[in-house]
């Protein structure tokens, strides 16, 4: 069936990350960091080599088989960046691209109590292909911080992204 006189070619992606047992293949964590001086959200930058710049991430990975969203996220969390968090809510499932492949997530947010003592001396569990830099950003700030991360060079994930302009609109819209 054609609908126009152009050929368009359709390149799709099925990927087998998915465990038989999940209805998803992975976690993006929202990690709320509570400070004195307000939430901040929990990044990473991360070199990717399909775009060919560091980019700027929430911590996220992939599911276990028979490990549910939350305590993936726990443990991803703890792996990734060493804070030690508690599950507030849990995301519907999500697909990060539909257009190209069959990928998704659930996102869970995470808050972490600066105060405790095993968020002190993080001691992150990285595996040796990953160099990951954790910073953070005060959630009230995250929209402009991705703007100005973007003239520095960055790359904005969409999840960041999508954040950061769920953020602004509460902000312009008053909600």
């Amino acid at each position: 069936m054609h609908h126009n006189s152009r050929q368009s070619l359709i390149v799709s992606s099925l990927l087998q990350t998915r465990p038989k047992d999940s209805p998803i293949d992975g976690v993006g964590i929202v990690a709320i960091l509570q400070k004195a001086s307000g939430p901040e959200l929990l990044l990473q930058k991360q070199f990717r080599p399909p775009v060919n710049k560091a980019v700027i991430e929430i911590p996220a990975g992939l599911v276990d088989s028979g490990e549910s969203a939350a305590d993936s996220a726990v443990r991803e969390l703890r792996e990734e960046t060493g804070y030690h968090g508690e599950v507030s809510e849990v995301s519907p499932i999500m697909f990060n691209d539909p257009g190209f492949c069959n990928t998704n997530l659930n996102m869970v947010h995470v808050t972490v109590d600066m105060t405790l003592p095993e968020n002190q001396n993080l001691k992150p569990e990285l595996e040796e292909n990953e160099f990951i830099e954790v910073f953070s950003l005060p959630l009230k700030d995250l929209y402009t911080g991705c703007k100005r991360l973007e003239e520095q060079g960055y790359a904005i994930d969409a999840r960041v992204g999508t954040l950061a302009e769920g953020i602004e609109l509460a902000r312009r819209w008053n909600l």
